[in-house]
């Protein structure tokens, strides 16, 4: 940790956004330096923490209790369980991802919001202190304004580029949820990581990061609705996770490991290529202009595709309708989203049926 007196990259960064922890673990979550603000968590996390001996008592009773319900049940009061359990460590919201193999399926979507919403009321868990993340497609975005309408907020993940951020604002969601490695495969393939060595200038996402972000102030400015506040998502590196507060990041969600690296450097200001400013009171009605010195990121996209026109996506096109068919056409035009979005279903998808295999092979020996 950070020496006496000295602020450590960590402490730095709370002061420009809200720090969120991307970790299910409560005794992490209770040393870390700061408070966290959210606890976000995924189908892979659920699926590590599940088998941690801490809840194997949990996890046998909740076998027996609901065997009869089948496996999704048991899953789903394991997870909130799991959120429970870490619930009194964090200053807001816990978080739950609903079945990513039925991302393309918007009853199913919703079905699934509405079985973490209950378990959660079951759990003394009231609707502020929750959200349900939302995969960014067209279909499964269709279920946000039923579920934001019942009380039940939403993030909007698995998001990669500015149709999608849209699409989640048109839906109502209270977060999106960019990952900043955009591949996701980086994590073990170092290989396909952009290490640079000013990530908010040089990296590959910043400049949809950007975008995202002046599309949002600039809706709030012509319609006074409130925006989705950008959490930022998928850090390798302490200074990726600076990057988002120098951009304006509203938050940032952030592993275990990457917090840990954050709590032991000292901050030194001089040495840092840019800063952030201290955030605002309100996200968009205080939100401050976007650094001089990345104004330059609002007209480019090194992601884009061959055959970009240097136009950005458009505000008046209702990527809700007809089933998210105008997004899933933006998505399609998109080669990197259509591959991170692929890549990041799929690994999800093996984190939940690794789950239900544990499950299964649980409700057999009940």
């Amino acid at each position: 940790m950070g020496g006496v007196g000295t602020q450590s990259w960590l402490q730095k960064l709370e002061e420009q956004l809200n720090v969120d922890v991307d970790w299910m673990d409560p005794t992490f979550s209770k040393n870390i330096q700061i408070t966290p603000n959210d606890m976000t968590s995924n189908n892979l996390w659920v699926n590590i923490q599940m088998s941690h001996p801490d809840n194997k008592a949990m996890f046998t009773q909740t076998v027996k209790e609901l065997k009869s319900e089948g496996w999704l049940a048991i899953y789903n009061r394991i997870a909130v369980n799991l959120c429970k359990a870490n619930i009194d460590n964090i200053k807001g919201r816990v978080a739950l991802q609903v079945d990513p193999h039925e991302a393309y399926n918007t009853q199913a979507v919703l079905d699934h919001a509405r079985a973490y919403a209950k378990e959660f009321d079951r759990a003394g868990i009231p609707k502020t202190r929750y959200f349900i993340k939302i995969p960014s497609t067209g279909p499964a975005l269709n279920a946000v304004p039923a579920l934001e309408a019942e009380g039940i907020r939403t993030l909007g993940t698995a998001l990669f580029s500015l149709p999608q951020a849209i699409a989640c604002s048109q839906a109502g969601c209270l977060y999106i949820s960019p990952y900043f490695n955009e591949e996701t495969r980086a994590h073990d393939d170092l290989s396909l990581w952009p290490n640079v060595e000013d990530p908010a200038t040089q990296h590959t996402m910043s400049a949809r990061i950007i975008q995202i972000l002046e599309t949002y102030k600039r809706l709030y400015k012509e319609t006074g609705k409130e925006q989705p506040l950008l959490k930022n998502a998928s850090f390798i590196t302490p200074k990726e996770a600076m990057a988002a507060g120098e951009m304006g990041c509203h938050s940032a969600t952030i592993s275990h490991t990457v917090l840990e690296e954050l709590s032991k450097l000292p901050y030194d200001g001089t040495k840092q290529p840019g800063e952030g400013v201290p955030k605002p009171v309100h996200a968009y009605k205080n939100a401050g202009p976007t650094p001089e010195r990345l104004k330059k990121l609002a007209t480019i996209d090194p992601l884009a595709a061959a055959n970009w026109d240097g136009n950005l996506a458009s505000t008046d096109i209702d990527y809700l309708a007809n089933n998210g068919a105008e997004l899933e056409k933006a998505i399609a035009a998109d080669p990197v989203t259509v591959q991170r979005l692929d890549d990041a279903l799929k690994l999800f998808q093996g984190g939940i049926k690794e789950s239900r295999a544990k499950i299964e092979e649980a409700m057999k020996q009940v």
